[in-house]
């Protein structure tokens, strides 16, 4: 099923049109560029200047000649842009935007674990803390996680953390054996193989387009068919935008369906869970926007001994394709 659209009275729509572009008009005054996660609410991601997935936000952040940047997505995405531009001022519209991902490992229990195999790459999914980055080799995305893994010699032990499906599709993928660190993300891990299996089964005509950090990963690779991807979400607008077909279901958090419908007008795009939202991508609002443009808050910064380490992982994660 589809998710239902917001209707909105003639004052709310004019209301919100309003605050559109108040948006925009604080945003050139000053020189800032808003970037928004594939996850965030329709109409941030309307007002933002670059919408992408983690590693398109990464290099939009590097290559900016802005001298704002305001973050709309979760506060690992926005530490990862002020590492990457120091000489700017990160924002983030609301402080309190966390990852259940990125709070399932510690600087500390990561260096544990080197401890227990040293010698190990570390290579760390981009959602994570800046301290945890920090401890690490490389970074990567969903997106370039497979290039990451195959740019490391064969002979060598890797620790790949934090995600445990996204770790086992890498295994799958290039044939290394990970040691992979137990995290989950709670929306991915809860579209579970039960969820794509009955999708696959009542959409015949559909192209199933799957995370690799879901749950159901495994079960979605183990169909064997060309109409199940595993995809990162920039993957999914990609492939949507050239596939033949007009129908797909979309195994990720339910932001996603907003900009596959505006980038591939005429498909239908329907979300394997309905449920599968994340609730702190949701906390950022338009309002929150304003507010932070207007009065130059919530700033993001990274201490220097530890953005100076943690630069060298993101740096290799943006230039690996």
């Amino acid at each position: 099923m589809t998710l239902p659209p917001v209707s909105l009275s003639k004052g709310a729509r004019d209301d919100r049109t309003g605050l559109q572009r108040e948006v925009a008009t604080l945003a050139a005054d000053r020189r800032a560029l808003i970037l928004a996660h594939n996850y965030q609410v329709p109409e941030v991601q309307d007002a933002a200047h670059f919408v992408g997935d983690s590693l398109g936000l990464a290099r939009q952040a590097a290559a900016t000649d802005a001298e704002i940047i305001v973050f709309c997505g979760v506060h690992f995405m926005a530490e990862t842009a002020a590492i990457l531009s120091p000489q700017k001022t990160v924002l983030i519209p609301d402080p309190d935007a966390g990852c259940s991902l990125a709070a399932t490992v510690t600087a500390e229990q990561l260096r544990k674990w080197k401890a227990e195999h040293p010698g190990a790459v570390v290579v760390s999914y981009v959602n994570t803390s800046a301290e945890v980055k920090a401890e690490s080799d490389y970074c990567c995305t969903s997106g370039n996680a497979r290039a990451v893994i195959e740019a490391i010699s064969s002979d060598q032990e890797i620790l790949f953390l934090p995600d445990f499906f996204l770790g086992l599709w890498l295994e799958r993928v290039t044939g290394r054996k990970l040691r992979i660190w137990m995290g989950e993300c709670h929306v991915h891990a809860g579209i579970r193989p039960e969820d794509i299996q009955r999708r696959h089964d009542e959409a015949p005509d559909a192209e199933l387009l799957v995370h690799p950090e879901c749950g159901c990963a495994s079960q979605a690779m183990a169909f064997g068919d060309e109409r199940t991807r595993i995809l990162s979400t920039e993957g999914m607008v990609d492939f949507a935008k050239k596939s033949p077909k007009e129908r797909f279901v979309v195994a990720t958090e339910v932001g996603i369906i907003h900009r596959l419908t505006k980038e591939a007008p005429g498909k239908h795009f329907e979300p394997a869970d309905p449920a599968a939202v994340c609730r702190y991508m949701k906390m950022i609002t338009l309002e929150k926007v304003r507010d932070s443009l207007r009065d130059t808050k919530h700033v993001v910064s990274v201490p220097p001994e530890v953005a100076s380490r943690a630069r060298t992982a993101i740096e290799r994660m943006v230039a690996i394709s």
